[in-house]
């Protein structure tokens, strides 16, 4: 082969930080030795695989052909390597998580794995749904967990269990004994409510869509937990999923808000590049996931450590 696989792993690293200095950090190297391995690679097949736009490396077009079949071949090497270790090709693993799941689900699931792997090593990133979309998309993470839609053509998008959003305040807010509220009160209500790019966001958004009319928005954040505490507060009103309310509900911190006009049901899920290799690792998560979820029809019914 004209090639090598540090040549590879050094475009690679470079399309995904689009500049040589940071993937020279990434990988441990000097700049020199990060742009000499790329103009190598380049040289010998006299191609060009990144252009340069203002003070960025960007891919062309070939070199978004090659980068999933580079990812993919680095991904089998890694792999290789991990087997002559002895360590059975459970390598390492970057999973990206949206905010319910990863901070309700994804720390219970990684520390299963370690413990049944303990050589292994996992980076967890806890990110709106739009942004785990875009670094899957960019080869920056193997698997993505998120609770909100993909349409990107080139991710592959795998149901995983049912969730369920809720409406909800404070015990000591006027509507906590409203009863049911219909769509003109749920428009009139002040908000404490999720960024645009979340899945909890879209999810609301479009079971509200045969409307007319615009939530009145207080207040954005992108943490469950801060929307928990402003809520809790008595600020506004808000949404999030009935996995992350349920230890405030069975204490009477806050209380759930009847939408009978609203369907909030959506579906946790796993998503992956489409020409990603599934290594041994992410298969082995794959399954601890679905284990987890074995005989649950909805999110909130999975069993969790108690929180007093």
């Amino acid at each position: 082969m004209r090639y090598t696989l540090r040549q590879l792993e050094v475009f690679v690293a470079v399309a995904q930080f689009e500049s040589v200095s940071r993937a020279a950090r990434a990988l441990a190297l000097s700049q020199s030795a990060t742009s000499t391995a790329l103009a190598e690679l380049e040289r010998q097949f006299d191609c060009q695989l990144l252009d340069r736009v203002g003070k960025r490396l960007k891919l062309n077009a070939l070199g978004f052909q090659i980068l999933p079949k580079a990812v993919g071949l680095l991904d089998r090497a890694e792999e290789v390597e991990e087997m002559l270790r002895g360590q059975r090709g459970i390598g390492p693993l970057d999973v990206g998580a949206t905010l319910t799941i990863g901070n309700y689900l994804a720390t219970l699931l990684i520390s299963d794995f370690l413990q049944r792997h303990p050589d292994s090593r996992v980076r967890l990133q806890v990110r709106n749904t739009s942004a785990i979309i875009d670094r899957i998309v960019l080869h920056e993470l193997d698997l993505g967990l998120i609770e909100g839609d993909c349409q990107h053509e080139d991710v592959v998008i795998q149901p995983w269990v049912e969730d369920e959003l809720v409406v909800f305040c404070s015990p000591r807010h006027p509507l906590a004994n409203a009863g049911s509220l219909d769509m003109d009160s749920l428009l009139r209500a002040p908000w404490i409510m999720r960024e645009q790019g979340s899945g909890t966001r879209l999810t609301l958004e479009h079971a509200a869509r045969h409307r007319r009319g615009r939530f009145n928005i207080l207040l954005e954040l992108e943490h469950t937990e801060g929307i928990k505490r402003a809520v809790e507060s008595g600020l506004g009103i808000g949404c999030v999923s009935r996995l992350a309310l349920r230890d405030a509900f069975r204490r009477g911190s806050l209380v759930p808000i009847e939408t009978p006009e609203l369907d909030l049901k959506r579906q946790f899920s796993f998503i992956w590049h489409r020409h990603k290799y599934l290594t041994t690792g992410i298969r082995e998560f794959l399954r601890l996931c679905r284990q987890m979820t074995e005989g649950v029809t909805r999110s909130d019914e999975i069993e969790l450590p108690y929180v007093s």
